[in-house]
């Protein structure tokens, strides 16, 4: 597999646990162990899991990989969605950060399908 830096579905998520951290950064203080620390994780989760997939041998290694990349996108999803709800975020950054979400999952996809393919 290739350096995943140069992947832009982990450029994009990179840029994305940046402003995870961000936005969290305003969340209430008695969040810092309960959500603030789980939708860190989560994000990072996302991005890192692309690294170690790149590291793999098998096409069907990598797309494991890739696979809990996404399934942590989707825990990040909601909790961005409990985040607004919360109102910890306005509206506006819930609607911006999940569109961002919703072009990283489409990214992801597309390349687990294409990984899955080479196999």
């Amino acid at each position: 597999m290739q350096n995943y830096q140069e992947l832009k579905v982990w450029q994009k998520s990179h840029r994305f646990v940046l402003e995870v951290y961000q936005i969290t950064n305003i969340f209430p203080k008695n969040e810092t162990f309960g959500l603030v620390s789980q939708m860190r994780r989560s994000s990072v989760s996302i991005a890192a899991n692309l690294a170690e997939g790149c590291g793999k041998k098998g096409a069907l290694d990598i797309a494991n990989f890739f696979q809990i990349s996404l399934g942590s996108l989707h825990e990040t999803e909601y909790y961005l969605l409990l985040s607004k709800d919360l109102q910890y975020i306005t509206n506006e950054i819930f609607e911006l950060r999940n569109l961002e979400i919703k072009e990283i999952k489409a990214m992801l996809v597309s390349l687990i399908k294409t990984v899955r393919n080479i196999s």
